[in-house]
């Protein structure tokens, strides 16, 4: 019997960007982001860290583009303080126009210090403040204006009208109050899968859009995944070793103590549940993190999407 499909909502895959065998093989990105888009999977992510082994994202967002014809291609997130505002934008048009008007970027402050040291940025700029400035540039960049003084301006000029949909990472109450005057939604993250909290500040970000005069905004959320069908058995196991190579500025004993309670680790039926709690909430979209670099987990996963 074919198991029970997600109900009425969106679900997005991440590419397995942060495995510490990500380039053991090199079709694995290809691999997976042509089988995402060939499957009822609404999203392909990745973010971006800089001191790190990961694929730099904006060279990246090139190469998906060129990969794949249906999916949405969501940052979550890219980190504007770590660029300067004009060829961000200029990279972000390009891949809009690259992907067909199909881009859209999440947006966040980061929580790595060593990340803006590697990118020789200002940690004084690590402020909501000063990204949406950024964003600020970044919409008059692709609203034509001539900003440096050139004899043209900065383009190309993005696909989407007004340029791609921006959401705002968070995972709390004061990045939602901040970014609603700017931002297209939420690019969320839940650790625990605590769905009365991702319920509460959905409904925080429906009133302070509703109170700066902005359209309702999408609401999506993330979380880490292991499945038991595709980890032998020891799905709890590769979360938690995924969480010390990825969070390693945090000092180990901490990953250790919170690796039992985030993300999930069970099978195809107990993930189908879980993301129809999501569903209830009146999430648009989740976008699910793997935590190991088989494509398999994709195929598996595709199996209770859409219908």
């Amino acid at each position: 019997m074919a198991p029970a499909r997600v109900r009425s909502m969106q679900v997005g895959m991440t590419l397995p960007v942060m495995e510490p065998d990500l380039w053991d093989a090199p079709d694995t990105l290809e691999r997976w982001a042509r089988t995402i888009d060939e499957g009822p999977f609404s999203s392909l992510c990745f973010g971006e860290r800089v001191a790190f082994d990961n694929p730099e994202t904006l060279t990246l967002l090139g190469a998906v583009a060129a990969w794949t014809t249906r999916a949405r291609l969501i940052t979550t997130v890219v980190v504007p303080q770590l660029h300067h505002p004009v060829p961000l934008a200029k990279a972000l048009a390009t891949a809009d126009r690259l992907s067909g008007g199909r881009l859209t970027v999440g947006l966040g402050v980061g929580g790595r210090e060593e990340d803006y040291r590697a990118a020789g940025a200002d940690l004084a700029t690590q402020t909501m403040g000063a990204m949406a400035e950024r964003v600020a540039t970044m919409r008059r960049v692709w609203a034509g204006e001539n900003l440096t003084g050139s004899t043209r301006p900065v383009g190309p000029p993005p696909l989407q009208d007004g340029g791609p949909e921006l959401l705002v990472g968070t995972m709390g109450p004061k990045t939602i109050r901040h970014a609603a005057s700017w931002a297209d939604g939420l690019a969320g993250v839940t650790l625990d899968l605590d769905t009365a909290a991702v319920g509460g500040l959905f409904d925080l970000a429906r009133t302070a859009w509703a109170e700066a005069g902005r359209p309702a905004p999408r609401l999506t959320t993330s979380f880490w995944f292991a499945l038991e069908e595709t980890s032998g058995g020891r799905a709890r196991e590769q979360v938690h070793r995924h969480l010390r190579h990825y969070m390693n500025w945090i000092p180990v004993e901490f990953v250790d103590a919170m690796a039992p309670t985030t993300g999930f680790a069970g099978t195809l039926a107990e993930l189908r549940v879980v993301l129809d709690r999501f569903a209830d909430l009146g999430c648009d979209e989740v976008q699910l993190i793997p935590t190991g670099s088989s494509v398999e987990q994709v195929e598996r996963v595709a199996e209770i999407v859409g219908g």
